[in-house]
């Protein structure tokens, strides 16, 4: 999609060029555009608007465009061919209907990205095609609390800049499964620095995939558990994380995706 447009414009430039000063060109369009859905059907979180407004920000400040809805029915082929990626954005439950479902299934399978922002993986649960593009389906969690992140390697526009060991605050996912078969993990969560406060559901082991990416049927898929908490978009590092997963997913940033077992 992206080397769509790149030729469109080529060739607008190309005739426009002799007829204007160099100084007109365009070159503020933007490189790629992106659809954010947060559509709710169950729990909804409050910090949507604050996850909106930061990708807004993140979108001016490097020259791409940012659309954002909850009405499902954009999710058809004609809408679609205009966004390089998705991005679900704390979406839950049930959001789509049979034939959006088949339009976005489509839309991947002809190279389109998807990023999933925490509760995306709280989304769907009887769709599974889309099991599969988000990596794995949300279980429970503990009270909101400090914990470790280990990043699990600097190569990718995801990881890069991330310290070794991260720590902040947010609602820490536990999985119905391990993605890890499937995925290439990008960061793990440290179960040994946080406390189950109340929570009985058990944790997953000293294996606990927090955020990964994967080529999938045809497209390129990015998924992070961070983004709970309405402070998590004003994380600069938060921040950095969420913009390297959106590039990786456009693909303009490398998307070094194969599975590391």
């Amino acid at each position: 999609m992206i080397r769509r447009r790149i030729a469109a414009l080529a060739a607008g430039l190309a005739v426009l060029i002799p007829m204007m000063p160099a100084t007109q060109a365009s070159a503020a369009d933007p490189v790629y555009s992106v659809l954010v859905f947060s559509k709710t059907a169950a729990f909804r979180h409050s910090s949507i608007p604050d996850g909106i407004a930061a990708i807004q920000k993140l979108g001016a400040e490097n020259n791409f465009a940012v659309d954002a809805t909850e009405d499902a029915s954009v999710f058809n082929d004609a809408n679609l061919a205009k966004y390089d990626s998705v991005i679900w954005l704390m979406t839950t439950g049930d959001v789509l209907d049979d034939a959006q479902q088949a339009a976005f299934e489509r839309y991947i399978q002809a190279g389109g990205g998807y990023v999933g922002i925490h509760s995306a993986s709280d989304t769907e649960y009887d769709w599974p095609w889309y099991g599969g593009l988000v990596g794995a389906y949300f279980r429970d969690h503990p009270a909101i609390q400090q914990a470790t992140t280990k990043v699990a390697g600097h190569d990718t526009a995801a990881t890069r800049g991330l310290p070794n060991k991260w720590v902040r605050t947010d609602e820490w996912y536990n999985f119905r499964t391990n993605p890890r078969p499937h995925v290439r993990v990008l960061a793990t969560l440290d179960e040994s620095t946080y406390d189950p406060v109340g929570y009985t559901g058990g944790f997953m082991g000293v294996d606990h995939p927090l955020a990964w990416c994967q080529r999938y049927d045809g497209g390129r898929a990015f998924y992070t558990g961070l983004g709970h908490t309405s402070d998590s978009y004003r994380e600069p590092l938060v921040l950095q994380h969420i913009l390297g997963g959106i590039e990786m997913a456009v693909g303009v940033a490398r998307f070094n995706c194969t599975p590391q077992h």
